[in-house]
């Protein structure tokens, strides 16, 4: 049957355009009042810039020690993400395969996990990270990572791995692959397409997290750049120009990741959904 350009497609594709613009607005606002003057931003904050300042990014990088901060978030996105790309795909493997339903009480717990707000658990968290010398501590802040970001990541490759036939590790078991070499050299790489998602997704939030690194790294050198972003607020005075320019800063990198691995969350999530 021949598709046809009817009405109700052009009415959605307007919604569409519409609903794409309103998403786009504080982009808008992010990045025209990063090239303004500290002045203009105050008087006229909807316009576009008169002048484009620039400058206001070299300050934003300077005052933000960039290259430091940006290689303490670098360094903690990625050793959470192996870490939880590990563990999780690990936990998750043996959850499906052993058919007991001890199995099926830790993954629901792993679940229930997912829905238990920060804020509730804050305060024993910092008590606890400081009795075992967590706190000031990038590895400490992994190991965190691991902690909160196991439930969502089991959660993925748990689905996942049901679509994988059982036959393929029976015959590696049969020609003499042990079950640990069973899951590296024949189950993970089929884990790929999810793998990418979950990188990608636990990129995303540990990038941007400011809560858990503000209570966890105290040490100015440590920070990240969220939390370095945050220093151009004070008690008295806000630095609107140079903040938003180190926002913007800090979001290139992960939008060029983002953009890039764009076709992975889509072959992602597709490929798990067949399965």
């Amino acid at each position: 049957m021949e598709n046809r350009y009817t009405s109700k497609t052009f009415l959605m594709e307007l919604l569409g355009i519409i609903l794409g613009l309103l998403f786009l607005i504080p982009f808008y606002y992010v990045i025209s009042n990063s090239l303004k003057p500290f002045s203009e931003i105050l008087t006229n904050t909807s316009s576009l810039p008169s002048t484009f300042e620039f400058g206001n990014y070299l300050n934003a990088f300077e005052k933000l020690n960039f290259l430091k901060v940006f290689s303490n978030s670098l360094l903690i996105t990625i050793a959470s993400n192996i870490v939880l790309v590990v563990f999780c795909s690990m936990a998750a493997y043996m959850l499906v395969r052993t058919k007991k339903k001890i199995s099926t009480i830790i993954f629901m717990a792993f679940v229930a996990a997912m829905i238990i707000p920060f804020q509730s658990i804050m305060i024993p968290l910092i008590k606890t990270a400081s009795s075992l010398h967590l706190l000031n501590s990038i590895w400490g802040l992994v190991f965190m990572y691991l902690g909160f970001g196991s439930g969502m990541t089991i959660f993925l490759y748990h689905g996942f791995i049901k679509g994988i036939p059982v036959e393929l590790e029976e015959a590696a078991i049969m020609d003499g692959c042990s079950r640990f070499g069973v899951f590296w050299r024949i189950v993970f790489p089929l884990l790929k397409p999810i793998t990418v998602t979950i990188i990608i997704l636990n990129s995303l939030w540990i990038w941007n997290d400011y809560l858990l690194p503000s209570l966890v790294l105290q040490n100015p050198e440590l920070r990240t750049i969220p939390l370095a972003t945050f220093f151009f607020f004070g008690q008295y005075t806000k630095q609107w120009d140079l903040a938003l320019a180190a926002l913007m800063i800090g979001i290139v990198p992960l939008l060029i990741f983002f953009f890039s691995m764009q076709k992975h969350i889509i072959q992602g999530i597709t490929s798990g959904s067949i399965k």
